[in-house]
């Protein structure tokens, strides 16, 4: 039996699938900026903050890097509103995305905070810096380069696990790609552009977070 490849049905469902492309971009934006953001702060309770501080984070970084992301986001849509906290398709997931990458975005980046040498530690207490001036000016820099590629690929790693925020009618590009071979019975072809695509998006987005690093990291760490 030969298939015949059959991608009409393109020109009437184009614009379902922009749209679901942009709400994938938008969920790996809001979640990367804001997970990395969210690791930032929990990697310095775990590394530099105050003692009692640190078995909550700890606490929390091994709850979500234990669990499903999947659980996590039905908990968060379904669960939450049991307990009166209710939100749209789309800030379920956005939230999700960042505290999954929050807490893995947070062990990366404390990885670069314990490499960072002893005598940068030192120089800074002998400026009488407190430990947040001295993590925010001499260490996350420095540390945050060792680990960007690391950091990038967990990113890309956040940005593919989006596909399923499909399960609870978000619409992103899987949601699209669910919804048009629904309609026209080209499971084939649907899915396998929706592949094309995410391979697209996870280079591009690889190259962007490589530019990124350039601009923000224009020399190389001093050891």
């Amino acid at each position: 039996m030969t298939y015949v490849f059959d991608f009409s049905w393109l020109a009437e469902y184009y614009s379902i699938m922009v749209k679901g492309i942009f709400i994938t971009l938008e969920l790996t934006a809001v979640g990367g900026f804001c997970g990395i953001a969210l690791g930032i702060v929990c990697a310095w309770a775990r590394a530099l903050g105050p003692v009692w501080a640190r078995p909550g984070v700890g606490l929390y970084v091994e709850l979500i890097r234990n669990t499903p992301f999947l659980i996590q986001l039905f908990f968060i849509f379904f669960g939450l509103p049991s307990l009166g906290l209710k939100m749209s398709e789309l800030q379920a997931a956005n939230l999700a995305m960042i505290i999954n990458l929050g807490a893995y975005s947070c062990e990366i980046i404390r990885a670069g905070i314990q490499a960072t040498p002893k005598g940068q530690f030192e120089a800074s207490a002998s400026l009488a810096m407190s430990r947040l001036e001295s993590f925010r000016y001499v260490v996350l820099v420095p540390s945050l380069q060792r680990i960007w590629p690391a950091l990038s690929s967990q990113v890309i790693i956040v940005m593919l696990g989006s596909a399923v925020v499909s399960q609870i009618a978000a619409e992103d590009l899987t949601f699209a790609a669910n919804f048009i071979q629904s309609r026209t019975f080209r499971a084939f072809e649907a899915y396998f552009l929706s592949t094309l695509i995410y391979l697209a998006l996870a280079i591009m987005l690889r190259q962007a977070m490589l530019l990124a690093g350039r601009m923000i990291f224009p020399r190389k760490v001093q050891r």
